[in-house]
């Protein structure tokens, strides 16, 4: 099928790049938690969203209030303070929403960021400073909600972050362009009407290039597409660091 100019914007696997000293330079930079404690200072629990990991059970993904039970219970089960996951999850339950069909037979269902669960309202911190590139409420069911670009350049090396699924009040009183500190507060976690069927949580991404979007850019992608979209989007961990999350990949 040949694919729509909606798709070829929004979602077509971006060019390739050579990535693996710029990726690994991230490992090295000065860092904030996006969470109002430090991450490697609470205890985490490793969430498994794939298919067959029996976090969620028989309960359909669609229905946010069980879906949200589900994780806040795993959580309390573990005794943990909140719960991550899920760069590079193969998760059939992206078809919970049309967003994620691109009139193609394989869907979109690759996770390329990390989501942090917590609850609505928790305040959202620059993980990196840098400048507010773009802001955007991504209104559909199943997509970020609220969402916040953040561009940053550190010793020639430029990139973006992406945090998605914000309250709605987050984006008042913020504009294009703006100068951003690292640590300094972005917003808070949104609900899940203001996330358009989410449990709360945080999507954190990190994006070399953005191919033109702005306030918006794909989360999931292809299984088929992995390697160019996974080169793009470097493991999160590298700026969040959290100790439960290493050598926890669901793919390479």
């Amino acid at each position: 099928m040949t694919a729509s100019p909606a798709r070829s914007i929004a979602c077509a696997a971006p060019a390739a790049h050579s990535t693996t000293s710029w990726a690994d330079a991230l490992d090295t930079l000065p860092v904030a938690s996006p969470l109002p404690f430090a991450l490697d200072a609470r205890r985490c629990l490793p969430l498994d969203l794939r298919d067959g990991s029996g976090t969620l059970g028989a309960i359909d993904p669609a229905d946010t209030v069980a879906f949200g039970a589900a994780v806040d219970r795993a959580r309390r089960a573990a005794g943990a303070d909140y719960a991550a996951g899920g760069y590079a999850e193969d998760r059939g339950l992206y078809r919970r929403s049309p967003v994620f069909d691109d009139g193609e037979d394989d869907r979109r269902t690759l996770h390329l960021g990390i989501d942090l669960w917590l609850d609505a309202g928790t305040s959202v911190h620059a993980v990196l400073g840098g400048r507010l590139h773009s802001l955007q409420d991504n209104a559909r069911f199943g997509d970020y909600g609220p969402t916040l670009i953040l561009e940053h350049e550190v010793e020639g090396l430029r990139f973006h972050t992406l945090y998605g699924h914000l309250a709605r009040r987050t984006l008042s009183g913020l504009r294009a362009g703006q100068a951003i500190a690292t640590g300094e507060r972005l917003g808070w976690l949104g609900t899940p009407e203001e996330n358009l069927g989410w449990p709360p949580h945080l999507h954190f991404q990190i994006i070399r290039d953005l191919g033109g979007r702005h306030g918006d850019y794909p989360g999931v992608c292809r299984r088929a597409e992995a390697a160019a979209w996974l080169a793009n989007c470097p493991d999160p961990n590298r700026l969040l660091r959290i100790p439960a999350l290493r050598n926890t990949l669901a793919c390479a």
